[in-house]
């Protein structure tokens, strides 16, 4: 790289390049970092927060996380961007994140201001990355002015929310966080009117298949830091076969939605399929940090005794909406033509999770824990039989 281009070269929107690639930066990998951090202190917050309010808040927060790492990763899609503010402004947003991750566990307290102040920062960086991108030309310059406006406007919203009484406090916080998505598709406000807000696909999708693998990994720190704390000298052989059990099924999990629609491309670049792609990830990666903590819920629990009954809900209603967000978002993918991945499986997966969310507590855990198992290695199990039957069945006729 020369040395002028690294130390101060203006962003550059990807349409106006003559030769780009859609692979992933090692700065955005870098920024992916702290986010194991933080999704892992997220998790430990729900499982100290088992009840409807601790749910509501770990919804709240992990949205208001969520959009962090996506808008990063949207503005690092629509424009190149490499040089050295870029890159200071990306360390400082590193930093903004691990302030929130060390507030998450008294954030209905104390630990308040200290989020909102490093997330209200982390947006104004957002507008700093777009006010530089304002002049590459003409073209691009109404939308990059307007998602700076956008987001140093979002970044006061939470700097007051800092300062505010709870819950009023709160409530502009969300408020906040509800405006980052509708920013974006109000009607003829939103910034999907404009011809140039369309990431790069292979980007987007490989950037979800990331944070996909991020998640899920934080399933196995959850499960391994909850083994260790417990001693696992201590545990019962039913207890370790529940965990072997776990670790199986988040490898499962990342099976399942790599084989389906883990970095395939939206069919098309229309805004409904885009929006649907967009939110069917959102969901199905609520999911996963849900499934993840619940199966530290194996550590509690030998064989015969029931799954602890917080634990067994979020595993049961996150397989469930796992399953039927992956669904929806098979139908936004580009490759989604064969007949392996049928809506009767997964429809069947989802009903077995239900069923096992209505049994837990009168069934020991080898029960629902088996009922669990069949719902999820059934996607992976039914296809893969479904592709041998076939692929016999045409031997015989070559």
């Amino acid at each position: 790289m020369v040395v002028s281009d690294l130390l101060w070269r203006r962003p550059r929107h990807y349409m106006d390049v003559d030769e780009t690639h859609d692979r992933v930066h090692w700065v955005e990998l870098f920024f992916d970092l702290v986010h194991v951090v933080t999704i892992f202190i997220l998790g430990n917050y729900l499982s100290h927060h088992l009840g409807w309010q601790g749910f509501w808040v770990f919804t709240g927060l992990f949205l208001a996380i969520f959009y962090a790492w996506a808008d990063s990763s949207v503005y690092n899609s629509l424009y190149i961007s490499t040089d050295m503010p870029h890159r200071v402004a990306m360390a400082l947003k590193i930093v903004t994140m691990m302030t929130v991750a060390a507030a998450i566990p008294d954030v209905g307290g104390e630990g308040w201001t200290y989020f909102a102040l490093a997330y209200a920062l982390n947006r104004a960086l957002t507008a700093y990355l777009y006010w530089r991108a304002r002049c590459t030309d003409n073209a691009t310059n109404a939308l990059a002015q307007e998602q700076a406006r956008n987001f140093f406007v979002l970044a006061g919203v939470f700097a007051l929310s800092a300062f505010l009484p709870t819950p009023v406090a709160y409530w502009v916080f969300a408020a906040g966080v509800a405006a980052i998505q509708l920013q974006y598709m109000l009607p003829r406000v939103g910034t999907l009117r404009f011809e140039r807000f369309v990431p790069q696909l292979g980007h987007i999708s490989e950037r979800f298949g990331l944070l996909m693998l991020i998640l899920l990994g934080e399933g196995f720190f959850k499960l391994v830091v909850t083994l260790a704390e417990k001693g696992v000298y201590s545990v019962s052989a039913g207890t370790l076969f529940n965990v072997t059990m776990g670790g199986l099924s988040l490898f499962a999990l990342a099976w399942t939605y790599f084989d389906c629609a883990g970095n395939e491309k939206p069919k098309s670049r229309t805004s409904a399929v885009l929006l649907r792609y967009w939110f069917a990830h959102i969901v199905i990666l609520w999911s996963a940090v849900t499934i993840g903590v619940a199966l530290a819920g194996e550590v509690y629990v030998g064989l015969w005794e029931p799954y602890p009954p917080g634990y067994a809900a979020l595993g049961s209603v996150g397989l469930a909406v796992f399953l039927a967000s992956l669904w929806a978002l098979r139908r936004t993918v580009a490759d989604a033509t064969d007949n392996y991945h049928s809506a009767g499986l997964r429809l069947f997966g989802i009903v077995m999770a239900l069923v096992v969310l209505a049994v837990h507590p009168l069934v020991p855990s080898i029960v629902s824990n088996g009922l669990w198992v069949l719902a999820l290695f059934s996607q992976i199990g039914v296809p893969i039989f479904l592709a041998v039957r076939d692929a016999r069945r045409s031997d015989k006729i070559l």
